[in-house]
């Protein structure tokens, strides 16, 4: 039997009912206490889930509290995890690892010297559809693959989120702090590391128009660029397309295709867990073999509600919370966890350098490299699983 970890959640937000839903699925982790900034939020999010409301230093300092699951915006994820490390807590975040790339290389040293554990969403990676993806892949289904294309794009936020500016903010905006970690995760993990990237960004609107809450038709400034069109280079060499974009409407493409020297392979989503990749070796029939995963147990649908989001189905598999259970038994058993601190580290890397080489028209090096996670397989999975 697994040991339960105490864990204490920082920042009640939307996000935060999904970890809660967590308890359901993963057998080793218990979110006790809750903290937010708005301690009316923190004491709504304890009443639903029945447990203590606590400042947030109170929880940060509290001796019972083995991990800090930091649900915070993306410009606090820093402090929160240091402040976590400091006070001798593994910190488990939500993405980006941090919106600088010096903070979130000081966190992955502060862990090291510290003996403790750093995660970081996103834990899409480890459902069904992108690891029956690495499997085929690696099999060599479809040979070696050089090129290929990836693109997220949708309207932004601001016609179903009550406050959607951090979205459009300066340093904490667009596109690829919001969605490239999915995108990015699952390619490294396909693929291996990034070595050079360059492409350009435009910002489509000045303003945009919040269409719910008390701040409907508000408008607002638009600070970043909210589409970015990218060229990514490979350590392997392959060279992937990448079109992130807070600005269409509607679009018809894969969010991911892979072209190797033997086929072709559709990946599925990488903001969910589920969904069936979709190989072609067959040039002259054109006929593509549906990989289903909802027999698997990342891959099986959870879900079965009408989305507000855009760029969501409305049945999908959604294990948020994987990546901390994960982590735990790591943390219990002396391993390395797979949503670990290198790869976050280099996934804000390939981030940072990518709005640095959109903004100065340049081709730029990938600072830092990573180990890609071992195949997350049905032991592993099921050790985890109540």
């Amino acid at each position: 039997m697994n040991k339960i970890f105490k864990v204490g959640l920082i920042g009640c937000g939307h996000i935060s009912e999904t970890y809660f839903k967590g308890h359901e699925y993963f057998n080793n982790f218990q979110i006790t206490k809750c903290a937010d900034i708005n301690m009316e939020i923190a004491n709504k999010c304890a009443e639903v889930n029945r447990i203590e409301a606590c400042s947030v230093d109170d929880i940060i300092e509290d001796k019972e509290i083995e991990i800090i699951l930091n649900l915070t915006i993306p410009k606090a994820h820093y402090e929160i995890a240091k402040k976590s490390l400091e006070n001798g807590k593994h910190i488990y975040s939500e993405k980006p690892m941090a919106i600088n790339f010096e903070d979130g290389k000081h966190l992955l040293k502060l862990s090291k010297e510290k003996g403790l554990y750093i995660g970081n969403a996103p834990d899409t990676f480890l459902g069904g559809g992108i690891q029956k993806s690495i499997e085929l892949v690696k099999a060599d289904i479809v040979g070696d693959i050089k090129i290929g294309n990836a693109i997220f794009a949708f309207p932004g936020v601001q016609s179903y989120h009550p406050n959607p500016e951090p979205w459009f903010a300066e340093k904490e905006g667009g596109p690829v702090i919001d969605m490239g970690p999915y995108y990015l995760t699952a390619l490294v993990n396909l693929l291996g590391p990034a070595k050079k990237v360059h492409g350009v960004s435009t910002k489509v609107s000045n303003t945009r128009t919040i269409g719910i809450g008390p701040k409907k038709d508000t408008d607002f400034e638009v600070e970043c660029p909210t589409t970015y069109l990218v060229n990514l280079e490979f350590e392997n060499s392959a060279l992937i397309q990448l079109t992130l974009s807070f600005d269409v409407i509607a679009h018809q493409r894969n969010h991911i295709e892979l072209y190797g020297t033997k086929g072709s392979i559709i990946i599925p989503d990488p903001n969910m867990f589920g969904g069936s990749p979709l190989v072609c070796t067959n040039s002259d029939t054109g006929e593509w073999i549906e990989y289903k995963t909802d027999d698997m147990p990342l891959g099986k649908i959870n879900i079965r509600e009408e989305s507000l989001r855009a760029n969501e189905e409305s049945t999908r598999a959604n294990y948020r919370g994987v990546g901390l259970s994960e982590m735990a038994y790591s943390i219990e058993h002396s391993k390395k966890n797979r949503c670990n601190g290198e790869l976050s580290l280099h996934v804000l890397d390939i981030i940072q350098t990518t709005m640095s080489a959109a903004n100065q028209g340049k081709i730029l090096e990938i600072k830092t490299s990573c180990e890609v996670p071992s195949f997350f397989n049905i032991e592993d999975i099921s050790a985890i699983l109540k």
